[in-house]
């Protein structure tokens, strides 16, 4: 099973990639993050005559995650338990064969110390508080093929950033950030990325306003975390560049996992 991630940066203005990308690279899950746009917005129609099943979960204009699927989902998830309706669309769950998927799209942050900051820490609180009380675990380890990935808006380290010194303390890379994604990753789940690639300089976003992709300038934000079972079945991470390049592309690359079911 191919699982991919991809924050689209709206999915109205990305379409003709996305729908081009699809019929190309033919994953059999797809988690997209910031499809910017409600259930009834969204390009339901042209997305299943490629063969996939949707499942989303929408908010106008800002945020929204969705999660597409090739084979039967279940055991379908929007946002976190007892949420207050209207609260921003960050997360989607779905069950697909034996692989437990849960889609995040994390808070930026804007700016250390900002509102915005505060907020991002603790919905990264909720979440570690969510995963630990709805995902069996046996002996403090997550049990089952559990697979968290999204757009989580925080490198692990510096290998993760173009320029170290410069991200140094800032949103993305600060200590409290990281120490929080510390906590969730504590729960039993592995940077699936690092299992096969240990150096540094690989990126999934570069930023539009810097021409940050012409550089060579950008971060790794979109990971793959997996419990101990979904990381012995995964046989590849690997970041698909090509599809940040060409017309009108997303300032993220697709990242796919292969799982054996």
């Amino acid at each position: 099973m191919q699982i991919a991630t991809w924050n689209v940066n709206s999915i109205r203005a990305r379409l003709p990639r996305v729908l081009e990308w699809l019929e190309r690279r033919k994953p059999d899950v797809v988690c997209l993050q910031e499809i910017k746009c409600v259930q009834a917005q969204f390009p339901r129609e042209a997305i299943e005559e490629l063969g996939y099943s949707v499942e989303i979960h929408g908010q106008k204009t800002y945020n929204g995650v969705a999660v597409l699927s090739r084979s039967p989902m279940c055991d379908v998830l929007r946002g976190f338990p007892g949420e207050a309706e209207g609260s921003e669309a960050r997360v989607i769950g779905v069950s697909v064969g034996s692989v437990m998927v849960l889609n995040l799209y994390v808070v930026n942050g804007q700016e250390v110390g900002s509102p915005k900051y505060e907020f991002k820490l603790d919905w990264l609180a909720r979440l570690k508080e969510f995963i630990d009380e709805s995902y069996p675990s046996q002996a403090g380890r997550l049990a089952q093929k559990l697979v968290i990935t999204g757009d989580f808006n925080i490198t692990f380290d510096d290998r993760d950033i173009h320029d170290p010194e410069a991200w140094r303390g800032k949103v993305l890379c600060s200590e409290p950030e990281r120490d929080a994604l510390a906590e969730i990753m504590g729960l039993g789940l592995s940077d699936a990325f690092r299992k096969f690639d240990s150096e540094a300089g690989k990126y999934t976003w570069w930023d539009f306003r810097s021409r940050g992709f012409a550089r060579g300038a950008g971060l790794r934000i979109d990971h793959f975390l997996m419990s101990d079972e979904a990381l012995a079945a995964c046989s590849s991470v690997v970041v698909d560049i090509e599809a940040r390049g060409g017309e009108k592309p997303s300032d993220h690359a697709p990242v796919i996992a292969t799982i054996a079911e």
